[in-house]
């Protein structure tokens, strides 16, 4: 029977994209968390998935407002990436990370290689996570080169040429 670690140790062997989710507070301010566990669902109606753990910050405030936005983030943005991968008591303000706002109001990374703003539209219990299910409202897309993550760590692509 596999094992915790085994199971990490395995996905530790897929490459993935850095993301960062933000939604809103009670009191209007953003909140956000590093992520990977996100993908594109449909193309018609346009749809994304987040999976968020039931003791993050993060699943309760989406739950609340109903919505979530994905920001890819950069090959320069890996500071970012750790700043909202700790928990939020541990985040000391010691990185620089401007945002900008939606139409609908949700934070966004500023030079993240591209965002998604979205509304939720279907909830799904799946363990220890829900997999909340997204319309996309507002795309943006940037030039730039991917964060990714591998064997547990930051990696960048190799620089073409």
């Amino acid at each position: 029977m596999p094992d915790a670690q085994q199971f990490r140790q395995a996905w530790s062997q897929f490459a993935t994209g850095v993301s960062v989710i933000t939604t809103r507070e009670a009191d209007g301010h953003f909140h956000g968390m590093a992520a990977n566990g996100i993908c594109s669902v449909s193309l018609n109606p346009m749809l994304v998935l987040v999976c968020v753990d039931h003791r993050r910050q993060t699943y309760q405030l989406i739950k609340r407002t109903q919505r979530f936005a994905i920001n890819i983030l950069a090959e320069h943005q890996q500071a970012i990436a750790e700043y909202y991968a700790r928990p939020p008591e541990k985040r000391t303000g010691d990185v620089e990370a401007p945002f900008n706002f939606t139409q609908c109001g949700s934070a966004v990374v500023d030079g993240c290689l591209a965002y998604m703003d979205c509304h939720v539209v279907q909830e799904v219990l799946a363990g220890d996570h829900t997999i909340f299910l997204g319309e996309v409202d507002e795309i943006q897309v940037n030039p730039g080169r991917p964060l990714l993550y591998y064997q547990s760590a930051f990696n960048r692509l190799p620089q073409e040429g």
